[in-house]
């Protein structure tokens, strides 16, 4: 039996009689548009499916299957993005049918929790009004949901102003001020910190200076290769105490430890790797 005509079975006013078929009516209109979009995505997914598919066979499948021999393996990155971008977009497709019908609260099995000595930046996103938009009455905080997202802040170049007031004496003109704090290059432009930023990223990093300069320029940021290098090298010869006393310290074990994990290289000659 529909559910409006079984109004018609309960005792009930005119007024009131309109105002449940009204609300009625809106729900089944609501049951029926969530019904067309879970359909609608349902075929989405079934589309991105076989994608995926398709891309697991060029990326895992035997070589007659994949790519030809003629097709360069630099794609593979490519392919790699390309099912990642699949499976995110699945998942969001799959999370949005669901809240379509009833919003869980279920987190996601296998998600790692975010790391708790991260600095957290709050963003508060208060409703637009503190009244109730049905009855118009005043709403009472009842509890909140809590989100977190990962991000990262790119290198930040700035410049340090370091300003020294001169005082003088006005008795005997003697001129007082505070000296120049240490650096770790005398007279340089480069502080501790990009310093720093540039020995991380060429040695722990592996990225080469020339791209070092590229993402400098990205940021309007001139630094030539050959400043680079001249850092690189003068703050080795500052960094020379500390390496002399590691050494100190491991020769005082009775024995020392080598890293012999092998790493691929080319074949010379013919370009693969062993």
């Amino acid at each position: 039996m529909k559910p409006l005509a079984q109004l018609d079975q309960l005792n009930l006013d005119a007024d009131t009689k309109q105002q449940v078929a009204g609300i009625v009516q809106t729900l089944l209109d609501q049951a029926q548009q969530a019904q067309q979009e879970i359909r609608a995505q349902e075929l989405k997914i079934q589309a991105l499916t076989m994608e995926l598919a398709h891309l697991r066979r060029i990326r895992f499948g035997k070589k007659n299957e994949s790519l030809s021999s003629i097709q360069p393996s630099l794609f593979e990155e490519s392919v790699l993005v390309d099912i990642a971008a699949v499976h995110a977009e699945i998942e969001q497709i799959d999370t949005t049918a669901k809240t379509a019908t009833a919003r869980s609260t279920r987190s996601r099995a296998g998600r790692q929790p975010l790391p708790d000595h991260l600095p957290r930046i709050e963003h508060r996103h208060e409703p637009a009004s503190c009244q109730c938009g049905q009855c118009g009455k005043a709403l009472v905080k009842i509890g909140e949901d809590v989100t977190e997202q990962f991000d990262v802040e790119p290198a930040r170049f700035f410049v340090h102003r370091h300003i020294r007031p001169q005082y003088a004496c006005k008795t005997c003109e003697t001129v007082t001020a505070e000296p120049v704090p240490p650096a770790v290059i005398d007279g340089g432009m480069a502080a501790p910190g990009l310093l720093a930023w540039v020995i991380i990223s060429k040695y722990l990093n592996h990225l080469p200076l020339y791209r070092l300069e590229q993402i400098a320029a990205r940021e309007q940021v001139t630094l030539s290769r050959s400043t680079l290098a001249e850092w690189v090298g003068r703050t080795g010869v500052a960094l020379q105490p500390l390496a002399d006393q590691l050494k100190w310290h491991l020769l005082q074990g009775n024995t020392l430890h080598a890293d012999e994990s092998p790493v691929a290289q080319l074949e010379p000659g013919n370009g693969k790797t062993r």
